[in-house]
C-alpha cells in the first residue's frame, strides 16, 4: 500500500500541473470507487470545477475544487493515480496506449491531459466531501502528522503511555500518526534501535526521542527516493520510486543488517511481515506497575499506636 512518501510525492508532482486548471469532464467506470454516492454525484460535483490545490493528508490524496468541496482518493494497495501527458490536438505524448482493463475513474483537464486512476484489485475509493464533512472525516481517521512540526518526542511518550500494543502496531496505527505503513514502520524502528515487539509504553524517554528521529529520516528519504516500488506503486508521471534500493531491513530478511552485520529476521506481527534486527533493535519490557499500599493495610498502619511516650 503506498504510504506517507509515495502519496506526497504523488501531490507534490500534481500540485503545479493542476492547481489553477479546469475539470472538463468526469467519468467513472467502477461503482464501488465512489460508494456509497453514486458515481453520478462525484462526476456532476467535479465537472466545470477549478481545482484551487493539489495536497496530503495521512495516505489521502485531497483536490481541492473552488466550491469549497474537496475530492477526496485514497489509492489502498493498488491504486495508481497518473497524469496522462498529451500534446496540443490531443496527440499522445507516448506510443502505448494506456491499459484501460483496470480504470476506475478518469478527470479530463481543460488543456486536454488526463487524470487516470487505474486499480487493479479495486480496493482504492474517492469521496466528494464539503469543508465541514471533510474536517470530521479525517478527524476521525487520522492522529498526528509526522512531517509537520507536530510530532515531538514529548507527544511520542503521551500517546504511547499505558500502550501494550507491540511498537509496530502502535505506529500502523492511523489515528495515533499519520501515513506511516509497513515499509516505513519497519526502517523507522531500526533507526531508532527498537525491537518491533516491544510494548509502546515500555518506551523511556531517550526512547520517545530515537523514535522520532527514526521516523523523521525514513520518511524524508522516502520523499527524496520518490517512494517505494516494490510492487504496484507508480508516481504521477507512471515512473518508479528508488526507495525499495535504500531500504536498511525491509523485504531483507537473512541479509547482513547494515549496523552490526547479523542476520536481518522477518516476524509477523499483526498480520504484518515485519523485518528487523534480532541483534541491535532492543526489545524493551513492559514497565512494571507501580505497586500501591492496600486500603486494609493503610488503614491498620493508620489505626496503629504510635510508640509509648
Amino acid at each position: 500500500m503506498p504510504e506517507l512518501p509515495e502519496v506526497e510525492t504523488i501531490c507534490r508532482q500534481l500540485e503545479p500541473e493542476l492547481a489553477g486548471r479546469t475539470i472538463a469532464a468526469a467519468e467513472i467506470f467502477d461503482q464501488r470507487w465512489s460508494r456509497p454516492a453514486s458515481p453520478g454525484v462525484i462526476e456532476g460535483g467535479c465537472e466545470g470545477r477549478r481545482i484551487n490545490a493539489v495536497r496530503r493528508r495521512g495516505k489521502y490524496i485531497l483536490l481541492d475544487l473552488d466550491n469549497r468541496t474537496t475530492l477526496l482518493m485514497h489509492l489502498r494497495m493498488t491504486g495508481n493515480l497518473v497524469l496522462e501527458e498529451t500534446r496540443l490536438g490531443g496527440e499522445r505524448l507516448y506510443e502505448a496506449e494506456p491499459d484501460d482493463r483496470y480504470l476506475r475513474a478518469m478527470f479530463t483537464l481543460d488543456d486536454g491531459r488526463a487524470l487516470r486512476f487505474t486499480d487493479p484489485r479495486r480496493f482504492g475509493h474517492a469521496s466528494l466531501l464539503g469543508e465541514e464533512e471533510l474536517d470530521s472525516y479525517l478527524a476521525e481517521r487520522l492522529g498526528v502528522e509526522p512531517l509537520e512540526g507536530e510530532l515531538t518526542p514529548e507527544l511520542i511518550g503521551e500517546l504511547a503511555a499505558g500502550r501494550t500494543a507491540p511498537l509496530k502496531s502502535f505506529l500502523l496505527d492511523q489515528k495515533t500518526i499519520a501515513g506511516i505503513g509497513n515499509i516505513y514502520a519497519d526502517e523507522a524502528l531500526h533507526r531508532a534501535g527498537l525491537h518491533p515487539l516491544s510494548p509502546a509504553g515500555s518506551m523511556r524517554l531517550e526512547h520517545w526521542q530515537e523514535l522520532r528521529d527514526g521516523i523523521v529520516e525514513a520518511l524524508e528519504l522516502g520523499i527524496d527516493n520518490g517512494g517505494s516500488s516494490i510492487d504496484d506503486y507508480r508516481d504521477s508521471r507512471g515512473e518508479e520510486g528508488s526507495m525499495q534500493d535504500e531500504f536498511l531491513v525491509h523485504t531483507r530478511e537473512g541479509e547482513s543488517c547494515p549496523r552490526c552485520g547479523e542476520p536481518i529476521s522477518r516476524i509477523v506481527v499483526g498480520g504484518r511481515s515485519t523485518y528487523f534486527c534480532p541483534s541491535c533493535q532492543v526489545r524493551l519490557r513492559r514497565r512494571p506497575r507501580r505497586r500501591t499500599r492496600s486500603a486494609g493495610a493503610s488503614h491498620s498502619a493508620s489505626s496503629s499506636p504510635r510508640g509509648s511516650r
